[in-house]
């Protein structure tokens, strides 16, 4: 990984050589927006493929718009940035790619420019549900940030303090990972995910006014439950205790795909493992990711 290259402002570096001024604003702020995408390897078709780009790249464009930062890339840059550092590191096998638009130079906290771009793919291998194990998750004590402060629909660098706190915080309490309630103390998401819980063949989640990041992967999800698995999807306010009785819980995102939490603030969340419904919804989304479904080849960009 130390010999890979990086795409940065327009040319293909070394990663060694890939660096940013310690006093840009993204460096002193977290003046940055990204997105983690995932790219899959299909052995069947010799392809990579780059999952639902065209609503990651609409979402980076937002974050974008709302921070007020120049906007001097298009998607078709953001696909052709990708593209090129791909093939450059001649990848032929499951990958994230992180795309970050920074602000670099020597402004301030409010400057809007100079907007620059790095892309930075990283070998990632899907994570198989025969080989995962369910967290241990609890309620964190800091409330997740909302609308009225800091948006989370705006998938910004400083923003993960928030989560930052809230894991660091579940860790040293024994636990694996924490989960947000919103100012409102409903259920919100967990740390760099959403959530999702499955009672009676139902697949809830909270809505997008909740202090949630818009997910890609969770709308994915939702689709193919309801499309593929003919389950009931309803999206609305959870309460905690009911994150306690569902019968399965899960994280998910681009990074974690999905994650079965099998405890919620010692509470045994169904059987106490990873659960059937749960099992089944990520053996589906790992084959349409990789092709194997005609009918979501509109959501795969082959990369080769």
């Amino acid at each position: 990984m130390d010999n890979r290259l990086i795409w940065l402002n327009g040319a293909l570096v070394p990663l060694q050589n890939a660096t940013v001024n310690v006093l840009s604003p993204t460096a002193q702020f977290g003046l940055n927006v990204f997105e983690g995408i995932r790219c899959y390897w299909s052995e069947t078709d010799r392809q990579l493929y780059g999952f639902r780009l065209d609503e990651h790249y609409k979402r980076l464009l937002r974050s974008m718009k709302l921070l007020r930062l120049d906007a001097c890339f298009t998607a078709e840059d953001l696909f052709t940035a990708l593209q090129a550092v791909v093939k450059a590191n001649n990848y032929q096998e499951d990958i994230a790619v992180r795309q970050t638009v920074f602000v670099d130079g020597f402004g301030s906290w409010s400057s809007k420019a100079p907007v620059h771009l790095f892309v930075a793919p990283i070998p990632k291998p899907r994570l198989l549900p025969a080989s995962r194990k369910g967290l241990r998750a609890c309620f964190s004590t800091w409330t997740r940030i909302s609308d009225r402060n800091m948006s989370p629909k705006i998938k910004l660098g400083a923003n993960y303090m928030n989560s930052r706190m809230a894991q660091l915080e579940a860790v040293e309490n024994g636990y694996d990972t924490a989960l947000f309630l919103n100012e409102q103390g409903k259920v919100a998401e967990g740390v760099g995910s959403c959530l999702c819980l499955i009672c009676n063949n139902k697949l809830i989640t909270p809505p997008g006014t909740a202090s949630v990041l818009e997910s890609i992967t969770r709308d994915t999800l939702l689709v193919l439950a309801r499309e593929v698995l003919n389950m009931e999807v309803v999206v609305r306010d959870i309460d905690r205790t009911e994150v306690y009785t569902a019968e399965e819980v899960f994280l998910c995102g681009s990074g974690v795909e999905l994650t079965a939490l099998v405890s919620v603030d010692g509470y045994t969340v169904g059987a106490g493992e990873i659960g059937t419904l749960t099992t089944a919804l990520h053996d589906l989304y790992l084959s349409v990711v990789t092709g194997e479904h005609p009918q979501y080849q509109h959501w795969l960009t082959p990369v080769y």
